[in-house]
């Protein structure tokens, strides 16, 4: 998951330095876990720093989600419409909550280039054959009023009877990563002529 992270070290973090130890910590409290652990960072399934999971599952928020990011150092915003959102390998996400008690989560990523709408068809067709073999993400795309095309890809999770912050920090890292991987093989398929020598 080190993909995701923000490689800048938090001030003040006294777990990135290692500092900090386990004296003088409540008896039952859970042992900190430090920020950047080598390459890998907070893996998917590591509680969220600063709650008590004691394995009971809690209602979906906003609140939630944003101290994920928090959590694990990464940059994140909040567009006009109250949406969450944020870049990860230079692709942009959203989080978005729905539902009547706005119980399903969601994870939107779109790929960072536009595709001709010459090439719709086998854009579809690569989108077809990814979902026909994978269960994450569900890949479609969306033709733009410019006649340009965006490859969108996304996880949907019904939490209905809530869920721990190790199931939520497990669905949202799935939903990046899934996408990513996504992402990487539309990159295979139309590598960025910029970036391929002459």
């Amino acid at each position: 998951m080190g993909l995701f992270r923000n490689r800048r070290p938090r001030r003040g973090d006294e777990h990135a330095s290692g500092s900090g130890g386990g004296a003088g910590r409540a008896p039952g409290s859970r042992t900190p876990v430090p920020v950047n652990p080598g390459r890998g960072g907070l893996r998917a399934g590591t509680p969220l720093a600063g709650t008590v999971d004691d394995g009971r599952p809690t209602p979906l928020s906003t609140d939630r989600v944003v101290r994920w990011f928090r959590d694990n150092d990464f940059h994140y915003f909040t567009d006009d419409d109250g949406d969450l959102g944020g870049l990860w390998r230079g692709r942009l996400f959203y989080f978005f909550l729905f539902g009547e008690r706005q119980e399903i989560l969601q994870v939107r990523g779109q790929w960072h280039r536009e595709v001709a709408l010459e090439r719709l068809e086998e854009v579809l067709d690569a989108c077809t054959e990814w979902n026909a073999e994978r269960i994450w993400p569900k890949a479609y795309v969306r033709v733009r009023d410019n006649g340009m095309v965006h490859v969108v890809a996304e996880v949907s999770t019904d939490l209905e009877h809530g869920a721990t912050d190790e199931q939520l920090s497990q669905i949202l890292f799935c939903g990046l990563s899934s996408s990513s991987t996504f992402f990487d093989a539309i990159d295979e398929l139309y590598p960025d002529p910029a970036a391929v020598a002459p």
